[in-house]
């Protein structure tokens, strides 16, 4: 089998060890082949009269990782991608009909079809790294597992784990996926090979019950149970995605064709609905964000640059502090926090401790673990310990003096390679630079809050800063766990630009009488995770009052924020964080202060539908987002659609501003903000747009070409969110790392800040 990514080897046991080892690629992953590769390899087995078989992997860090998601290319209709799932259905019953048991010997990531393939197997064995992890990641890309999974699934760890960790994609460590019986046991990598062959000699498995606690087992042993956990399932999936994302429903319907159905059926529902999704624009719209944040990984590498080894933030506020956490705890690099008061150290070092001190609890890590990354971090209120810093990062407020002052500073007090990267969020950074002695390292590194959380960063590099200065920040920020996008250095980057003109128009739409509840629902209903008003309560009323002058400064009238907002602020209603704004707040709720229209001198009278409140917020966005691409403030569709999805949550089932503008035509999308212009001209579309209305232009001519191999599934361990049927139990969850999927991290995003 020498074309084949098996190999073979029979000991004298009778014990056949499958190596699987895709030639020349990092990760092993189930290619087109792979069914035809694994009929011919058992065919082979069987002829050597072969007592039991174990899958192993070539590789030293992964299983298999997932499938090439290329084979979905070639299905050009339902009908091709409804063949690719009853083929690797068909090959993993070929597998379960052997006459000898298998067994799936597991060391790193077993996701998707890596999974698969192993539940298809007698018996499963995993060793007890941190690098082992198993998981379902299908629902990411709009997909559900479509190789047999939502049928053996539910059999082995009962319909709600089976349920959550598909409908989550949440990645299931060693220990818990003993704990639950998704494998048969956990042993040390050392002697992993030797106890998958003891169960390649015990004989084919026994159907054995999930390991449920007693409520579980009374609600899945009867109907009328099973009927509350999928409704209760459906519900908290609608509340969750809108109703945006047909992936979810199609994987609870799949589960539950499991237990009532029979088995003919059952599978026929779980390849009928692969084969839809495989169809859908969200889908379509989803595999597009992988392909292009794929494609970025690639840009700005430079493996010669000098790497970042140690760090430095200056202010100890929440983006000072959440820049440290993930500069110590993803970075895994030394942070040196300076501020002008120990409070602010103080502060900024507890906020990484409540944190990790979450994930000690819940036994994600240890208490050695915590100790050590928290040594890491380290605080002055002067710039001792700042002569072999290899980065700088600078995260105090919106003030230019003060952040050249802080240029000429660690210029003095640092090496001559030192990178001081400013997280302004509006001041240009050629300004910032303006006096500098060494401008070549001078960047801005512009993060969004809460910045454990948030994947984007924009990278702005400004006319003098080498090329060897943003691989570097770039490396690091990937380092970080962030997906970076580099911008070009004009007044409100990227993010904030296409932001601004979206917030301005739903406060316009608020003086001219719309309801406050009315147009954040109108948003939230369009896809988004928070509608404007209440974003602008998170971000805090008085932060959008600096940003916005600097804007309409070096931008124009556009950008100009309705003076009575101003009234917000002199009466101290700055949001979230002084407990009211548009909304009043306390520990369990917000609700909107009716006292804002009377401060505003606004009578709420309704008069636009919630569709039309949404195109006027969202076609403001779009006219920017073209803009900014004319300008170069992007250098693609590509990155438009990344930065606005990562940076504030526009709706990934849309694919991204420029994606949503070809799925609509620009013509549509011209004539529309046309018709606004009638009684507002800042909704006149800018001349790129009209002349592609005119041609019939798209902004994505082909289609993508990229590679598209799952190397793995992005996640950050972040407070979990509600689960999808119920709240774990404290004692299930305990050595389980609790994760938001990409999946959820997208559709239900926590508040972005500027």
């Amino acid at each position: 089998m020498t074309d084949s990514v098996f190999s073979l080897s029979v000991a004298d046991d009778g014990v056949a060890v499958v190596t699987i080892d895709v030639p020349g690629e990092k990760m092993n992953t189930l290619r087109s082949s792979f069914a035809e590769d694994l009929k011919t390899l058992l065919k082979d087995a069987q002829a050597q009269a072969v007592k039991g078989m174990v899958f192993i992997s070539g590789k030293s860090d992964n299983f298999i990782a997932g499938a090439d998601i290329k084979m979905l290319d070639s299905a050009n209709s339902r009908e091709d991608a409804l063949a690719l799932s009853e083929m690797c259905q068909q090959a993993f019953f070929d597998m379960k009909k052997l006459p000898f048991p298998t067994v799936s010997a597991i060391h790193g990531a077993a996701l998707g079809g890596g999974l698969e393939f192993a539940l298809a197997c007698d018996y499963r064995v995993c060793s007890d790294s941190d690098i082992t992890k198993l998981g379902l990641p299908e629902v990411q890309l709009g997909l559900l597992p479509g190789g047999g999974c939502t049928q053996r699934l539910p059999k082995l760890v009962g319909l709600q784990k089976a349920l959550e960790w598909m409908l989550t994609g949440k990645q299931v460590r060693a220990k818990q996926a003993k704990k639950t019986g998704l494998v048969n046991d956990c042993v040390p990598h050392s002697v992993l090979l030797d106890v998958a062959k003891e169960f390649a000699l015990k004989g084919k498995a026994k159907a054995t019950k999930p390991k449920l606690d007693r409520l579980s087992q009374l609600l899945e042993s009867n109907p009328f149970g099973r009927n509350i956990i999928f409704k209760k399932a459906q519900e908290n999936v609608l509340k969750k995605t809108g109703g945006h994302y047909p992936a979810p429903l199609a994987i609870i319907k799949a589960v539950r064709a499991s237990v009532e159905l029979d088995q003919l059926k059952a599978y026929k529902t779980e390849a009928e609905g692969f084969a839809t999704l495989v169809m859908s624009d969200e889908s379509k719209a989803l595999r597009g964000i992988f392909f292009a944040t794929t494609e970025m990984k690639k840009e700005w590498r430079n493996d010669d640059a000098p790497a970042i080894a140690k760090a430095a933030v200056l202010g100890g506020g929440l983006m000072g502090a959440g820049i440290a956490h993930v500069s110590a705890v993803k970075a895994g690099v030394p942070v040196r926090i300076k501020d002008v008061a120990e409070k602010g150290i103080s502060n900024a070092m507890n906020y990484s401790y409540k944190i990790l001190d979450k994930k000690q609890k819940r036994r994600i890590l240890s208490k050695a673990d915590l100790q050590q990354t928290m040594n890491r971090i380290t605080g002055t209120t002067d710039y001792s310990g700042f002569k072999h810093i290899d980065i700088v990062i600078e995260a105090v407020f919106e003030d230019l003096a003060l952040k050249q002052g802080m240029v000429a500073d660690v210029e003095r007090e640092c090496q001559d390679n030192t990178i001081f990267a400013s997280n302004t969020s509006s001041l240009p950074i050629a300004q910032i630079a303006a006096d500098a002695a060494r401008p070549e390292n001078v960047i801005g590194l512009h993060y969004f809050s809460p910045v454990e959380k948030m994947p984007l960063v924009e990278i702005i590099p400004h006319a003098g800063t080498s090329e060897e200065t943003i691989a570097r920040v770039v490396n690091f920020a990937r380092k970080q766990g962030k997906t970076p996008i580099v911008v070009k250095d004009m007044a409100g980057f990227y993010v904030n630009r296409i932001l601004a003109p979206y917030v301005n128009e739903a406060a316009n739409l608020l003086l001219a009488g719309e309801p406050i509840e009315k147009i954040d629902q109108a948003l939230v209903e369009f896809g988004f995770p928070v509608g404007p008003l209440a974003l602008l309560d998170e971000v805090g009323i008085d932060i959008g009052s600096k940003i916005a002058p600097i804007l309409e400064k070096e931008l124009g009238e556009r950008f100009k924020a309705p003076d009575a907002f101003n009234r917000l602020i002199d009466s101290k209603r700055l949001g979230r964080k002084t407990g009211r704004g548009f909304y009043l707040y306390d520990k369990k709720d917000k609700k909107v202060d009716e006292s804002v229209y009377e401060l505003l001198g606004v009578t709420p009278s309704p008069r636009l539908n919630k569709s039309e409140i949404a195109k006027r917020c969202v076609a403001q966005m779009l006219n920017e987002a073209v803009r900014c691409l004319d300008d170069g403030i992007i250098a693609s569709p590509r990155d438009g659609d990344i930065g606005a999805i990562f940076g504030i949550g526009f709706p990934p089932f849309l694919g991204g501003p420029f994606s949503y503008m070809d799925k609509l035509g620009a013509a549509q999308v011209s004539s529309e903000m046309a018709t606004f212009a009638n009684y507002n001209p800042i909704f006149t579309p800018c001349d790129t747009l009209k002349a592609m209305a005119e041609k019939g232009d798209r902004f994505y001519q082909a289609e993508s070409e990229e590679p598209a191999v799952v190397e793995a599934t992005p996640v950050d361990p972040v407070e979990v969110t509600k689960e999808v049927v119920e709240d774990e139990q404290a004692s299930e969850d305990a050595d389980t790392e609790t994760t938001k999927s990409s999946f959820f991290k997208l559709v239900n995003f926590k508040s972005p800040a500027h």
